[in-house]
């Protein structure tokens, strides 16, 4: 895992995740996987989450794990604000979306508050704010590493049965694809470690890869199930209007925990992102694993909506503080 260098002021126009999720949602709309594509396309995303979370172990060094979990005071509270506090919030914007939105996407809101930060933006905009970047790349890290086993059965346990199948058979999936490569990385990482640090570029687009082919073949789904025609343009106001909502009561209630921690300036600018935004990166593949194709591009649309919308707001929220604002 590597800092990546400060992202720009209007994210939405250099950001290359950006431009991928878009190619991907629109390609599923215009020529989505259907029948036996489908099938190919499940399987290869499958592969490709296999290979990302074994990268991802090789490259999240072993030291910054212990590192974080010896720094309780900070990770403690973060951990609960993440999983617990946004979780929380994730349900109860469920019920509010319940009355206008059909019920797979209002269960992505509890979905989207269970999942981890993410990991290189929040590092990224912490370093603009002149925040604490050590801390917020290990908290990131550690949060990341909780999220492949927490996220899933914290969703279970709050969505009920509009969670869908948590059974067996997809925990041994989760074991799987994420954990058992996760695990294997982190046992080989010595031998890999520089190999990465030297090509992190490639590794980044193997990220942008994997969560597009899921995002695609989420949508196509999604897509063959009326997605396009389901939703009229009021519906999609309210949705805009609940993420937007969402993300605000997340980024205040990050940055009133942290205060009333008495946390430092910069620990407080890194719980700050690590706290309030979500990552695509573990949403996307987990939801691929989780959902039958035809449910998952519905639970992950607000997600989607909201980590564009975090990029947006992060940029000049992170300059603001970089100024003592």
């Amino acid at each position: 895992m590597t800092l990546m260098s400060k992202p720009a002021r209007f994210p939405l126009l250099t950001d290359p995740m950006i431009a991928v999720l878009v190619v991907a949602t629109a390609l599923a709309l215009v020529l989505p996987a259907a029948g036996e594509a489908r099938t190919t396309a499940t399987t290869v995303s499958n592969v490709g989450i296999f290979v990302l979370f074994l990268v991802n172990g090789m490259r999240i060094r072993r030291s910054e794990i212990a590192k974080g979990l010896a720094n309780w005071r900070y990770f403690g509270p973060l951990m609960l604000f993440v999983f617990g506090v946004m979780t929380l919030v994730g349900f109860c914007f469920a019920q509010l979306a319940a009355p206008w939105l059909p019920p797979l996407v209002a269960i992505g809101f509890v979905y989207l508050g269970c999942l981890p930060s993410t990991v290189q933006s929040a590092t990224s905009y912490t370093s603009l704010a002149n925040g604490n970047v050590a801390l917020s790349v290990v908290g990131a890290a550690l949060i990341n590493i909780a999220g492949v086993v927490v996220s899933a059965p914290l969703f279970a346990a709050v969505g009920g049965g509009a969670a869908g199948d948590m059974g067996s058979g997809a925990i041994m999936r989760i074991v799987l694809i994420l954990v058992l490569p996760f695990a294997i990385g982190q046992a080989v990482q010595d031998c890999f470690i520089d190999k990465l640090i030297a090509h992190k570029s490639t590794a980044a687009w193997l990220d942008r890869a994997v969560i597009g082919i899921a995002v695609y073949v989420a949508f196509s789904g999604a897509v063959e199930q009326g997605l396009a025609t389901m939703f009229p343009p009021a519906d999609w106001a309210a949705l805009v209007v609940l993420v937007l909502v969402m993300l605000g009561i997340a980024l205040a209630g990050a940055w009133g925990c942290a205060g009333l921690l008495g946390l430092p300036r910069g620990d407080r600018i890194a719980f700050l992102f690590a706290g309030s935004q979500k990552s695509v990166a573990i949403g996307a593949p987990l939801a691929a694993i989780l959902f039958p194709p035809q449910n998952a591009g519905f639970v992950i649309a607000p997600l989607l909506l909201y980590h564009l919308a975090q990029l947006v707001l992060a940029a000049p929220l992170a300059g603001r503080l970089a100024r003592g604002g």
